[in-house]
């Protein structure tokens, strides 16, 4: 953990976050955990909503990792490794995932949130449009196609999460089904 008493708290509420879940994460927890006072906090962050919009930003700042991590190659073969590295992601850190996307939890205003939120989905809408240009879904315009094909993603999260899908469907062939819808030309 670093000595910056503001990113001490972001790594205790990450912690917290991750070992406990949403609602475990609150302003006098990351107190404690941390090893400051009840009211250090309120230093650093506006109140509970900007602390875990900063813990957010971090699960973001994860995913916007992931997508440059990607290996060079045809573009289509990008795409599809970040569709599976999102939904590794979300299924690996379901807390952190559930958090990212509530926001009536979050402050989706905070600044650094605000610029992570927009990267990830930049990227994607990058990796989309150099999809496009070798002749996937050519001539359907990129941005609603990226918005889709997050959704699609973030659903299937979510269901998996949240037990709406039978825990016998195969993560890697219901991704699949689900690409070879958007691939098909």
């Amino acid at each position: 953990m670093e000595n910056d008493p503001r990113q001490r708290l972001i790594d205790n509420g990450v912690a917290v976050l991750t070992s406990e879940g949403v609602e475990a994460v609150t302003l006098r927890r990351i107190a404690r955990e941390a090893g400051v006072s009840h009211g250090a906090p309120l230093r650093h962050f506006a109140g509970r909503a900007e602390l875990l919009a900063a813990v957010a930003a971090t699960g973001f700042g994860e995913l916007h990792e992931r997508a440059a991590a990607l290996p060079e190659g045809n573009p289509q073969q990008r795409l599809l490794t970040a569709c599976r590295r999102y939904l590794d992601f979300a299924l690996a850190n379901p807390a952190m995932f559930e958090l990212m996307f509530r926001p009536d939890l979050i402050d989706v205003r905070e600044p650094e949130l605000a610029r992570l939120s927009g990267a990830v989905f930049e990227q994607f809408l990058d990796l989309v449009t150099r999809a496009q240009a070798v002749g996937w879904r050519r001539g359907t315009a990129s941005r609603p196609l990226a918005a889709s094909l997050w959704a699609s993603l973030h659903g299937l999260a979510a269901l998996w999460l949240r037990g709406g899908l039978a825990e016998s469907s195969d993560v890697e062939q219901t991704l699949a089904v689900t690409l070879n819808t958007y691939l098909r030309s």
